[in-house]
């Protein structure tokens, strides 16, 4: 599956540990990564600098769903449910 563009829900609503430029410390979960840029695409995308965590991330029918919101709102499901 290729991700929808501009849907940025997983650059939102989970927390990821390691360090992203510009966030050294990572960034707690339902925050926006400073790395997503106006138009919710990722300013690292097939970069170097890109954490591990973010080019891991492989989008999935079930996780990230017809529209950008219930990808949203299934990230921070699965967020709060570890």
């Amino acid at each position: 599956m290729d991700c929808r563009l501009g849907c940025g829900a997983c650059c939102i609503a989970p927390s990821i540990s390691s360090a992203i430029p510009g966030m050294e410390n990572g960034k707690a979960a339902g925050l926006r990564c400073v790395q997503l840029n106006e138009q919710n695409l990722c300013k690292l995308f097939g970069k170097p600098e890109r954490p591990k965590v973010c080019s891991d991330f492989k989008p999935c029918p079930d996780l990230c769903a017809t529209t950008d919101q219930q990808a949203l709102a299934n990230i921070i499901e699965l967020e709060n449910l570890t």
